[in-house]
């Protein structure tokens, strides 16, 4: 029977405050909020007693609508924010839409006691108003970043990733970026093991690499060149450690340097070079979270060559180290 086995989540230390809430509002964006309820509220027996609990804060008085004609009523007000580990602002009714100064005050003093702050696509403006992103990365939907940026100039606007982690206050870009930013939550809190569970409930990829280019509104390829550039990349992918240069690659897709590069782009949000790269970190994190092999062997597997590569990449991709994420996320330590 599925999802019967005992996952037995392991956080690195109990989470000191399981509780997540998840603020509503007039306008409540339905999906943004269904996100962190369907991560965080469905039950989930199978992860033991020390999973997350959750509740809905509303910040308007009484019955509230949501987008699709729906209407409801919260568990509680910003009382309920009071008593959270994390706070999930699941988008805005409006980027221009004032932030209520009680919302406001709740979430600056609920991040002052440590409680962690999480906004999904257009919720960051609420982050931004209550000063909680000053002088910090943050990132929205492409379509809001160039006014996030002009209304906020003290925040350090990254329009090209899913989602940013800064430690207390998170932020993702789209909507379906709050699953990716969701279940880096539970990445943190439980391990792997336990993020990869929850993927595979919700039937999306437990980790996803790449930035918002690879969404944003291009020419789509013409059908025999999209053909072509599907079986390259299935051939890469199977052989991720072999040397592709760009003239190779374009040879094997029938086409020119300059076209290739071109529909690559169009396809794939990113360069060869960078797509390559992403896919040898995504296998190099596999096999640090699923095997002990030595994080010297990995490096070749994953077609880095040397360690020092591998760690190199590693610093720059996700300020840390191999050995350091094989502590946090499974295999064995003594490896790395």
């Amino acid at each position: 029977m599925p999802y019967s086995i005992k996952i037995m989540p392991k956080p690195r230390s109990p989470l000191a405050n399981p509780l997540v809430v998840a603020i509503a509002y007039d306008g409540l964006c339905t999906f943004e909020f269904g996100v962190a309820a369907e991560v965080f509220a469905l039950p989930r027996p199978e992860m033991g007693t020390g999973w997350y609990r959750f509740a809905v804060a509303g910040v308007d008085a009484g019955e509230m609508r949501a987008l699709g004609g729906v209407r409801f009523v919260a568990d509680g007000g910003a009382d309920l924010i009071d008593q959270a580990g994390t706070v999930i602002v699941p988008g805005w009714r409006g980027i221009d839409s004032p932030v209520p100064q009680p919302l406001i005050d709740a979430l600056v003093k609920a991040n002052e006691r440590g409680a962690r702050v999480v906004s999904i696509c257009s919720g960051v403006f609420v982050l931004a108003a209550a000063g909680l992103l000053r002088g910090k990365r943050a990132t929205t939907h492409w379509r809001y970043c160039a006014r996030l940026k002009e209304l906020y100039p003290d925040i350090e606007v990254v329009p090209d990733v899913l989602y940013i982690d800064e430690g207390d206050v998170f932020t993702s870009a789209g909507s379906a970026a709050g699953i990716d930013l969701c279940l880096h939550l539970v990445r943190r809190d439980f391990g792997t093991q336990a993020a990869n569970a929850v993927a595979r409930r919700l039937v999306v990829p437990p980790h996803r690499d790449g930035g918002q280019a690879q969404y944003i509104e291009r020419s789509v390829p013409e059908p025999h060149e999209r053909g072509r550039l599907g079986p390259l990349i299935d051939r890469m992918r199977a052989d991720i450690s072999g040397d592709y240069p760009v003239a190779t690659l374009a040879g094997l897709a029938g086409m020119s340097e300059r076209t290739f590069l071109r529909r690559f782009m169009a396809a794939t949000g990113v360069t060869p070079a960078r797509w390559l790269l992403s896919e040898r970190l995504s296998r190099a994190r596999t096999l640090l979270e699923d095997t002990s092999m030595p994080v010297e062997q990995i490096a070749e597997s994953a077609g880095f060559g040397a360690a020092a590569t591998l760690r190199h990449h590693f610093r720059q991709q996700f300020a840390t180290t191999p050995a350091a994420y094989r502590t946090q996320f499974g295999g064995d330590a003594s490896q790395g």
